[in-house]
């Protein structure tokens, strides 16, 4: 995979606004409190099913901020680098991030 220069993977484009930062970072607290609550389901030995029930909507929390995360990045980052040239490489990278996110 081709990677865009050091530069770009440190500081996106467009920096995210607070009201950005904060929508993501609330929503990865509530699934870092979901998480908390599936440890104490195990501790407290309770059911498999609810369990499993727990860990998929974790997992559909995930996808949603992820997918958030994406949008966000092909709108500023890899719009950016299509309209200066880098368009090829921008792309290609989020083409793989996307399969890995997807598996």
């Amino acid at each position: 995979m081709r990677q865009l220069d050091e530069y770009m993977h440190d500081h996106p484009v467009t920096p995210r606004t607070r009201d950005e930062k904060d929508a993501v970072v609330n929503r990865l607290k509530r699934i870092e409190g979901q998480v908390r609550g599936i440890q104490k389901m195990v501790e407290e030995d309770r059911y498999c099913v609810d369990i499993l029930v727990q860990i998929s909507a974790i997992n559909a929390a995930l996808k949603k901020v992820g997918f958030s995360v994406a949008e966000r990045h092909t709108k500023h980052c890899v719009s950016d680098a299509v309209q200066t040239g880098k368009g090829h490489e921008a792309i290609d990278e989020l083409m793989e991030v996307l399969k890995q996110f997807s598996k």
